[in-house]
């Protein structure tokens, strides 16, 4: 049973173990993607509950970080974090008084048993360090496009005069540079672009800001933890005679500010005390607050001895320049009791959840900020889980809140069939694509909603109460199906992309899943008004076996006048006339691409932040080693022609 619940936090915690070792390509990579390689079979020799870390782990570690103690991250973080970041907390950082005893050896042993790498891989940099030009940054080029939804609207949408790409010339699109990162299996933070640079994080906890059109290395800022969340640039204008900020969440819950021309620290700050708290939503920057919105990976606890559950999804608003706290509210009023025990006599706590997974939307006009919640981890469910709720911009003071799916109780208990899920078990339709202001024809405005049900939907923002103006189930939807990441509005047409995995791999949503009808994956189009399907484009099926690879769209999509770019889990990116869906221009990722260090890169599904388009140039982070589907390790850029 300790093996079998060691696989399912390797599986579902995004070690990505199974996707490397299994997931064929459709060539053979090359004998040189040593990173990755390396992270596969490390990951898969043996039984890893048997490697010699796992005795040091469980006789000086286990009693605090399996949920004992209240501020220790639980072992699915420490299985997300490099082996280096966890060797470093051992013998020189905050873990140092703890690992007193422990020999060299051992904290070696350790950090690989639970990064399931080992510490000191080799690390080819990812390219060579900017000079001349290419080194500078020009404070003149502000940012123009933001963190995950590329305005504050979070429409998903790049206007013409800063995608400089024409549709006309999508299809003459060719591979310009590509880098690799190291000790990456997962691609998730998207690419934001200020002052010629491109800044993005990575897996193994290093921000990276390259020069936008070659690719060589401006700095880094290496954290402890992944970053998954876009970099926020601040502009020139906001930051006055200081030099302006770069802002991002890392995986156990930290919230960073660093010079966005050096990538010096200027400050940190811990979002959450819960030990499973994590920033997976881009933080937002609007009149000197910075916004930033706390997820868990609390629900992803599959111990059945473990206490579920005590976190409460919240929002918080920092000083920009000094990181100082202004206000944080909690999407759940309630603090968490005990409200009774699991069959085995487990306590069980409740309300928890309603995580902020996602970007929040600015409303300046109204002075609120909507962000759309996960479900409940325990029974009985509320009603501000799968809701959407308007925090008032100043003070976060709940607007309103609306919900749209209620009686969603439900955690990875539920998924594996252990004694943890809630009864009834929910159906884990989150609004994980978050929330989108758009303006309708007529000059009215709506909130767009989509959910991992495969469900998009209306609001009004003036009057919340009304309900949903129009709804339109696209997809069939699961916990990996249906809208996942972020559709796109470009003023005309809401698209919608559907994932709509082959096995979800939920046995709670079986059921569920044939009620609701056959696979839907693809791109769809509604009218912004009534909601009707314009036209839909199904995406051929390249896969042709391999496992963890589906035809379906997971990653947010992009649009540009008159094309959506998408990007697809079988690792190809495509671009999308807008007018009828007619496949513009395709490349698959997943095959071996040349990169500027020299080897190999690999991609692989296209994941989280999807596409960007900028200044001529797309570019795509490919590869998502975890939940089943196909590794990779490639940030690809495209322009015209390859020039």
């Amino acid at each position: 049973m300790n093996y079998f619940r060691t696989f399912v936090a390797f599986a579902l915690c995004s070690l990505g173990a199974l996707q490397v070792a299994h997931a064929a390509v459709s060539s053979p990579p090359p004998a040189d993607l040593s990173d990755i390689k390396s992270k596969m079979n490390a990951s898969q020799t043996g039984d890893p509950e048997q490697k010699p870390g796992a005795m040091v782990y469980r006789e000086h570690c286990a009693q605090c970080h399996e949920g004992q103690a209240p501020k220790a991250p639980v072992k699915v973080f420490l299985n997300m974090m490099s082996p280096e970041a966890i060797y470093d907390a051992l013998s020189l950082g905050i873990m140092r008084p703890m690992a007193v005893k422990l020999s060299d050896e051992q904290m070696h042993h350790v950090a690989e048993y639970l990064s399931g790498s080992p510490v000191g891989m080799p690390r080819t940099p990812v390219a060579a360090t900017c000079s001349g030009d290419a080194a500078n940054f020009d404070r003149a080029k502000v940012p123009t496009i933001q963190g995950w939804g590329q305005t504050p609207d979070n429409d998903h949408f790049v206007a013409a005069d800063i995608a400089k790409l024409a549709a006309a010339d999508v299809p003459k699109l060719k591979l310009k540079w590509a880098v690799a990162f190291p000790n990456t299996v997962r691609m998730r933070s998207r690419p934001t672009f200020a002052y010629g640079a491109l800044y993005t994080g990575s897996q193994d906890g290093t921000v990276y800001a390259l020069d936008a059109r070659t690719g060589c290395i401006r700095w880094t800022f290496k954290t402890t933890a992944e970053v998954r969340t876009p970099v926020m640039v601040q502009s020139t204008a906001d930051s006055g005679s200081a030099a302006p900020l770069a802002f991002f969440g890392d995986l156990i819950g930290r919230v960073y500010a660093v010079d966005a021309f050096t990538g010096k620290e200027i400050w940190r700050v811990k979002a959450d005390e819960h030990p499973s708290a994590t920033i997976t939503g881009s933080p937002v920057y609007h009149d000197g607050a910075l916004y930033a919105p706390v997820s868990s990976l609390e629900e992803a606890m599959a111990d059945p001895k473990y206490a579920c559950c005590t976190f409460r999804g919240s929002m918080l608003a920092l000083d920009a320049r000094t990181g100082k706290q202004l206000w944080k509210t909690y999407t759940i009023d309630e603090k968490p009791k005990k409200v009774g025990q699991s069959k085995i006599g487990t306590p069980v706590w409740s309300p928890s959840g309603a995580a902020i997974w996602n970007t929040p939307t600015l409303d300046p006009k109204r002075g609120v900020l909507y962000a759309g919640t996960g479900n409940n981890y325990t029974g009985p469910a509320n009603d501000r889980s799968n809701a959407v709720i308007a925090f008032d911009l100043k003070t976060g003071q709940v607007r309103w809140s609306w919900q749209v799916v209620p009686g969603d109780a439900w955690n990875v208990g539920c998924m594996i069939g252990l004694d943890t899920c809630p009864e009834p078990a929910g159906p884990d339709f989150d609004i994980g694509s978050g929330t989108m202001l758009g303006k309708l024809p007529d000059g009215s405005d709506r909130i767009f909603v989509g959910l991992k049900s495969g469900q998009a939907l209306a609001l009004d923002p003036d009057d919340p109460k009304k309900g949903m103006l129009w709804t339109n189930r696209v997809g069939r939807g699961s916990i990996q199906g249906g809208i996942q990441f972020g559709m796109a509005y470009d003023g005309k047409r809401l698209y919608v992309p559907i994932a709509d995995m082959k096995f979800s791999m939920d046995k709670s949503s079986a059921e569920r899943e044939k009620e609701a009808g056959p696979l839907r994956p693809g791109l769809y189009a509604l009218d912004p008004v009534t909601g009707k399907l314009l036209w839909k484009s199904t995406p051929d099926d390249v896969c042709y076996g391999r496992q963890y690879c589906d035809p379906g769209i997971l990653a947010s999509i992009v649009g540009i006048p008159g094309v959506i770019f998408a990007g697809h889990m079988d690792g190809r990116v495509r671009a999308y006339d807008t007018e009828d869906g007619k496949v513009l221009w395709s490349f698959d990722t997943s095959q071996p691409l040349p990169t500027l260090s020299g080897k190999a890169g690999q991609g692989g599904s296209i994941g989280g932040g999807g596409p960007v388009v900028h200044d001529g140039m797309v570019y795509v982070n490919s590869g998502y080693g975890a939940y089943f589907h196909m590794p990779g390790n490639a940030l690809a850029a495209f322009s015209v022609n390859g020039q």
